[in-house]
């Protein structure tokens, strides 16, 4: 079997809906969860619903770890069988240490083409970014021009969610104590997004329901007039209010290209369950 000229590697926290990973071959690096004594690879030891289920009457929380440079020199080993070069897009390297176990990994590979992108993003911000990357290469590109399709869009890529607590972000160190304080006295829903790599708040104001409105006029706002618009609904254990924004995004945004992405137990483990976003972006 002839070898493709470049094959993609995204790690797990894109969650990328199967049928597209499928359909682009792309390759999957699973992040890890650590609870009670195991580590379990995101989504491949365990599955959103099991995850979500569990979390409900867990005693310890989970905690979470990028694969080692070793586990990443193996995945790009075994890639490299079937692909004369790989494009890594990978989370934000101000969200988790993924990126330099990849580039450590690299290093180990003997000079094999590998480009890393920093996607400055996760979830399906992440994900729409390496099918950036897998299609510009299923159209013909090499691995450095893959790579710069999928650059193209760390700009443009809105990641905007509400979380039902700021406990979970706070817990996992990816958002400052005074921010969780201020959220739970006056048990307000703060709107985040992700901004140059890191989460930070948007706005706040006082119901789920409020929250949820100003996403949705934020991304109106901001596709105002554009006409090749994809987007994605993001949700932990958040299936029917998903839909309902699903359908509203459709309705307003008129995109090329929607999903409903469920949010891996990785990213779950950061953002809590019911946590709710949107991604956008014009093409």
């Amino acid at each position: 079997m002839s070898k493709a000229k470049v094959a993609v590697v995204v790690d797990s926290t894109a969650y990328i809906p199967p049928a597209l990973v499928a359909k682009y071959n792309i390759h999957v690096i699973p992040q890890i969860l650590n609870w009670e004594g195991s580590s379990l690879r995101d989504d491949v030891d365990i599955k959103p619903d099991a995850f979500y289920g569990r979390l409900a009457t867990a005693r310890e929380m989970p905690t979470t770890s990028q694969p080692s440079a070793g586990e990443f020199h193996e995945f790009f080993s075994k890639v490299a069988e079937t692909a004369d070069s790989i494009v890594a897009v990978l989370i934000s390297k101000l969200l988790s240490g993924t990126q330099a176990s990849a580039q450590a990994a690299v290093d180990m590979m003997g000079g094999y083409p590998i480009e890393i992108v920093d996607s400055e993003s996760a979830a399906m911000g992440l994900g729409y970014m390496a099918l950036a990357a897998a299609r510009a290469a299923e159209n013909g590109a090499d691995y450095k021009e893959a790579a710069a399709a999928a650059r193209a869009l760390v700009k443009k890529m809105r990641v905007l969610f509400v979380v039902d607590t700021l406990e979970f972000l706070h817990r996992g160190g990816r958002i400052g104590g005074a921010q969780r304080l201020i959220g739970s006295m006056l048990s307000i829903k703060p709107i985040l997004h992700l901004l140059d790599g890191k989460i930070e708040p948007l706005a706040s104001v006082r119901t789920k329901k409020k929250a949820l409105a100003h996403l949705m006029e934020v991304a109106e706002t901001e596709m105002a007039g554009k006409s090749n618009v994809k987007a994605a609904v993001i949700h932990a254990a958040a299936a029917d209010e998903a839909k309902s924004i699903y359908a509203e995004l459709k309705q307003k945004l008129n995109p090329t290209e929607i999903h409903i992405v469920e949010l891996s137990p990785v990213v779950g483990a950061h953002v809590g369950p019911k946590a709710l976003g949107v991604v956008f972006f014009d093409n």
